[in-house]
């Protein structure tokens, strides 16, 4: 008992604190005075609390004491003395009391999710032989509420009777829960109306009501009575959905059979609506409501595939079969007519020849067939979102859930990052259909306070750019614009809005530039504090000043708690590579209704009334890294966030996108959506975009934009299966991801794929056994009863291919049901769902749901799983973005290439030398890995188109040609040192063979141009830099890439740094000249060398040899001009800003082209003269 004295008494001084099922109630009762009362909860103050493993309780769970039942905490005033005590009551089958898993949407609705402060201000951690905790950041006060009473009592405010049985008449239609005598009372002296929905019983105005008759006919009474609506709160009968919920397990409700049986019609939220000309009374006037219509426009296609003109195309084929003509002869004559006096050089150059056909015909073939895509909006708005009887703007569009990745918070700046979540929350698309997710693989406490002060700028910065129609949603991208910011701005208060969000934009740089420093402070002061503390403690134990006291260096975080990821001392456990797994709930799910304001708060920046404020929910994860376990790099990443996603969100389509790539068109999202849900979308799996770049000098002197390939190699790649996945800027099919088959595929049979046999995987599913059954396919979710179907959706969901997680499994299902296509528009043999089925709320968020996600984030659940080998990014590969894409190619999905009108997304790329061949080094790299795998395309199955199969080969054949590259680029150096060339002599066939080949190369460059409408500088920057990269990085990667599979030496990852956004008066292109030198730079130094100290040689040998031979000079001096010209922009990167050339680069350089004189001297001595011994020195 804890007495305290009080002085001023009250009439009614009880206050009571309930404490159950994970949460606590204040509950005052007529209470003038504020009182204090002393609660026994384990849940209470900020302490740490365990959260239970496994699966979610259905009954009573959480934290609460003593199995079940509620706390009672009860205090009271005397005229002296202050009295509390507390009481614990169990529970019973008459009194059961609610977890949170239990509390009603109307309750919610009303009150708020008591819950939702709990999860959104918890740290949740766990990991590898460590129990999943929550450390609470900060606590709020207790807010009073109404205890909610159990489901087996009376809802009546001051009634506890129980209820009636479920079958009497004596229950309103809306839910709510009424005893028999209530009942009674409200329809004599009440009106006959339900306290819950203020609406008339049905029962009351069939007996009191004289001139109540039922005018339906026989047919119309079998059919469902409308389901009134309650002003108050949502009605559970609007959630209903033909997939089960898998939070609610135990859910007796049948959907599917409740439709059926009842002739129910499918409509908004697949429940059954009111006829048209069915009454719903309410305040006594005629009300009529009719559900949306989600079908209007339904014939008008959402996409169109147009091809390139004919006028074009067919040119551009004929010239192809001409340079094939063309390289045939010339091979051919070169073959035929050796060079006897150069063997070896003739030897040479034929190999390099014949490859270098080869490896065109690979990359020219897969052209064939380019084509351009377009996408009508308009359409997608009125058939998902339509304006018609739908006050609320429900929409029926299938959530999605965007990925940014980062690892490391120096190379990867955090304000980049925070800019980067800033557009993807100002995205236009439903807000309750978004979830945005950051992957920190650093464990950084910088990252995790920049994203919590971005999700507290968004508060500003979103509705700003929804109610002035900002373009980009980036803060630094749109106020580093040079354009008038006034063009197309109607609003009168734009001007003033603008500058009051750019003031708190600068206000906001500078504290997230600030971070690192801010964090290292507050570290040093609290580890200093926690350093005295303990030597004051070691005093007390009778120790001396002398002795030293071991004080781990800890981060900590703003709340006063130690950060549970990285620390700046890399201390055990919270190092980069061994820290716990870390999920923080930023923003809350929002509400599927639009939030408005109705009037100006004076504290806002902007005026916000008409304005929706709601914000997509935003997660910060963090997973689990031990010493001993392999995390593979992104791809691991990428899978530990498929996983959390599932659980948490679980939208039936992912965006992945790298942290610098910014959403720059906040309709991307919704012509990616067109071709994903028009017809014929259900075999795409992902939906590629182009990448565009910032920041890159206007000359794009390394070639950084690659507009070659972006341009016209993927979308030539788009009129065969579909473009390659490239790492950023995709929107995935979940179901893909998870390794699943489309429902529908097409094998490619006979020589070139010429012969194609069309199927339907679930009907040859049943005429197979299961030894003969394709390794690589796994059925599609099926819904209907039949038990074989039901067995094989059980075996493909086995814990041994997605892992022991029932949350997740049970969660492909729903991801399954909200990617397909509406029924209107499914294809032969698949299933669709029904229009407006996905305009319902999302289910909120619990503890035990954000505990499931720790579990799967951790570093073991992957463990005898078949995650990155079959389901989620695939590992065993630098390049995991292209496997991943080949993988689903493989199966027989297809995928699409959506180049919009205004860039989709645009990030930032290397326009540093070095960090450009470290990129191209790590792409090539993955390559050779592909080429040495199973994932090589010589195994691809029959699904995959031959031409796509030469795609696919090319990607890994490509780095081998800088073997015959590095060769031919030294030909005409060595051609000019020995006075020899290639050929014998120029003769007319040879030199009309050469033009030939020059020419049609020309034309089809030019045709290439003229579709993919890229311009003359951007062709001849990629072919020079093809170069430069081919013997440079690519040999390289060859040699590490043998080394791998030859001997099992592992690749190290290097990350691609991320430039920051320029200062004012600072250059932007300053990295442009900045020299940092590599061994990389060595072959290309040493060829530019040998090619200008050959052609000096060869020019002087001529002139001033007796019988001069102008033909081989003009030859070697032509071909060593072919290789220089390609190569001057890497010897423009050597000199830097004022021309200056590292001494490393001069030694190295000399080095080798001595060496290589001596050798050539051996090999080929001068005239006159014999070296039969060796090489001599003085």
């Amino acid at each position: 008992m804890v007495i305290r004295a009080h002085d001023s008494p009250s009439s009614s001084p009880v206050r009571i604190t309930v404490s159950s099922a994970g949460g606590f109630r204040n509950v005052g009762l007529t209470s003038p005075v504020q009182r204090t009362s002393i609660s026994n909860s384990p849940l209470s103050g900020g302490e740490i609390r365990r959260l239970s493993g496994g699966r979610r309780a259905s009954g009573v769970g959480g934290s609460g004491g003593g199995g079940g039942g509620r706390y009672l905490s009860m205090s009271k005033d005397g005229a002296d003395e202050y009295v509390a005590y507390t009481v614990h009551i169990p529970p019973t089958p008459e009194h059961q009391f609610m977890s949170s898993s239990e509390i009603s949407p109307e309750y919610v609705k009303n009150h708020g999710n008591p819950n939702e402060n709990r999860i959104k201000d918890t740290v949740f951690t766990g990991g590898f032989n460590s129990e999943t905790r929550a450390h609470a950041r900060r606590m709020k006060s207790v807010e009073e509420m109404t205890v909610v009473k159990s489901k087996l009592l009376c809802q009546v405010d001051g009634c506890d009777e129980k209820l009636v049985d479920k079958s009497s008449k004596s229950q309103c239609e809306c839910g709510f829960r009424i005893c028999n005598e209530c009942y009674l009372d409200y329809c004599s002296s009440g009106g006959g109306v339900c306290p819950g929905c203020k609406e008339p019983f049905r029962e009351a105005c069939e007996e009191d009501d004289g001139d109540y008759q039922p005018a339906m006919s026989e047919e119309k009474k079998d059919t469902v009575n409308p389901l009134p609506r309650r002003g108050g709160g949502i009605r559970l009968e609007n959630n209903f959905s033909l997939v089960r919920s898998f939070k609610a397990p135990n859910q007796d409700f049948d959907h599917t059979r409740w439709l059926f049986e009842t002739n129910g019609t499918y409509g908004f939220g697949n429940a059954v609506w009111p006829r048209e000309e069915c009454h719903r009374g309410g305040g006594g006037l005629d009300q009529y409501e009719s559900p949306p219509m989600f079908n209007d426009r339904r014939n008008r296609p959402l996409t169109r595939k147009v091809g390139i003109s004919a006028a074009i195309l067919s040119p551009y084929r004929l010239l192809i079969v001409l340079r094939l003509v063309a390289l045939a002869l010339f091979l051919t004559w070169r073959i035929m007519h050796p060079n006897h006096e150069a063997i070896w050089l003739w030897l040479m150059s034929v190999i390099c020849e014949v490859w270098f056909a080869f490896s065109w015909i690979l990359d020219q073939l897969p052209k064939l067939c380019p084509v351009t895509r377009s996408t009508d909006l308009s359409v997608l708005k009125e058939r998902f979102e339509p304006t018609r009887n739908n006050p609320k703007g429900l929409s029926d569009l299938p959530g999605i859930d965007i990925f940014v990745s980062t690892a490391d918070a120096e190379k990867e700046p955090p304000l980049v990052t925070a800019n980067t979540i800033l557009s993807i929350l100002a995205v236009d698309y439903p807000v309750d259909k978004l979830a945005c997710y950051l992957s920190d693989d650093g464990g950084s406490l910088v990252t995790f306070e920049a994203l919590a002060e971005a999700a507290s700028f968004a508060g500003t910065w979103v509705p700003f750019c929804r109610k002035h129609e900002i373009e980009p949603r980036n803060p630094e991208a749109y106020f580093s614009q040079k354009g008038d910011p006034l063009k197309n701005k109607r609003r009168v208060d734009f001007v003033r809005e603008r500058r009051r969000v750019k003031r708190e934009y600068d206000e906001f740089k500078v504290r997230i530039n600030a971070l690192p420093e801010l964090i290292r402070r507050r570290s040093d002061a609290c580890n200093a504090r926690e350093e005295l503390l303990a030597k004051k403690k070691q005093m007390e134990l009778g120790g001396t000043l002398s002795e030293s006291v071991k004080v781990p260096k800890a981060t900590w975080m703003s709340d006063g708690n130690t950060w549970h990821g990285t620390w700046f001392s890399g201390e055990e456990d919270h190092s980069r590579g061994n820290h716990a797994g870390i999920i923080q709930l930023m923003l809350v799910p929002p509400a599927p209704e639009c939030t408005y304001k109705t009037e100006e708060d004076p504290e806002d920046l902007i005026d916000t009334r008409n304005v929706d404020t709601r914000l997509p929910m935003l997660v910060y994860v963090s997973r689990e890294k031990r010493p001993g376990f392999d995390h593979n790099k992104k791809a691991g990443a990428m899978n530990a966030m498929v996983r959390a996603s599932a659980i948490m969100s679980n939208g039936s389509f992912i965006l992945n996108l790298d942290c610098d790539h910014y959403i720059y068109n906040s309709l991307a999202l919704r012509e990616g959506m067109c071709f994903m849900l028009d017809r014929g979308g259900d075999k795409i799996s992902y939906v590629q975009f182009p990448q565009r770049f910032e920041g890159i000098d206007p000359s794009d002197r390394y070639a950084n934009h690659n507009t070659v390939f972006f341009d016209v190699s993927m979308r030539a790649l788009d009129g065969l299966q579909g473009p390659m996945y490239v790492g950023t800027g995709c929107i995935f099919r979940r179901i893909a991801l998870y390794g699943f088959s489309p429902p529908r595929a097409t094998e490619h049979r006979g020589w070139f794929g010429g012969q194609k046999i069309k199927f339907s995987l679930r009907r040859m599913k049943k005429n197979k056994t299961e030894t003969e059954e394709d390794a690589e396919m796994i059925m599609p979710i099926v819904d209907d009863q039949n038990n074989d179907e039901e067995d094989e959706l059980k075996q493909a969901l086995i814990p041994e291919r997605f892992g022991d997680s029932t949350y997740l499994i049970d969660s492909i299902a729903v991801a399954e049901f909200g990617g397909r296509l509406i029924h209107e528009l499914r294809g032969k043999g698949s299933h669709g769902r029904p229009s407006g089925s996905l305009a319902v709320q999302r289910e909120p968020i619990d503890r035990a749901a954000i505990e499931e996600a720790i579990k799967v984030v951790t570093c073991f659940y992957e463990d005898k799983t078949e995650w990155g080998k079959r389901v989620g990014w695939i590992y065993g590969s630098i390049t995991e973005d292209v496997v991943t894409g080949y993988r689903m190619h493989n199966r027989g999905w297809r995928s699409v290439y959506c180049v919009t009108k205004r860039d989709a997304f645009r990030g930032t790329a290397p326009i540093n030398l070095t960090d450009r061949l470290i990129q191209v080094l790590r792409w090539a790299t993955g390559s050779v890995e592909i080429f040495f795998s199973r994932n090589n395309a010589l195994f691809a199955s029959p699904r995959m188109k031959f031409l796509q199969r030469i795609a696919y080969f090319n990607v890994g054949m490509y780095p081998f040609t800088s073997i015959f590259l590095l060769a031919y680029c030294v030909l005409p150096a060595l051609s000019l040192f020995s006075g020899k060339f290639i050929v014998q002599s120029l003769n007319v066939t040879f030199l009309i063979l050469l033009l030939a080949i020059t020419v049609t190369l020309s034309m089809l460059a030019l045709l290439e141009i003229r579709w993919s409408k890229i311009t003359l500088h951007d062709w001849w920057r990629n072919e020079q830099f093809w170069l430069i990269g081919g013997t440079s990085a690519h040999p390289v990667a060859v040699i590490q890439g043998l080394l791998k599979v030859i001997a099992g030496i592992d690749i190290s990852f290097t990350l691609t740094s991320k430039p920051a956004a320029a200062d004012d008066g600072e250059d932007e292109f300053a990295e442009l000249y900045e020299f940092r030198f590599t061994m990389l730079m060595i072959p290309p130094v040493t060829i530019i060398l040998l090619n200008v100290a050959a052609i000096a040689v060869g020019v002087f040998r001529t002139m001033y040899s007796p019988f001069p031979e102008w033909s081989k000079l003009v030859g070697g001096v032509f071909f060593s001009f072919w290789v220089l010209s390609h190569l001057y922009p890497f010897a423009k990167g050597l000199m830097g800003r004022k021309g200056k050339i590292s001494t490393i680069v001069y030694l190295w350089s000399m080095l080798i082209c001595i060496v290589i004189s001596l050798i050539f001297l051996y090999i080929h001595p001068p005239d006159g003269s014999r070296v039969t011994v060796g090489l001599q020195f003085p």
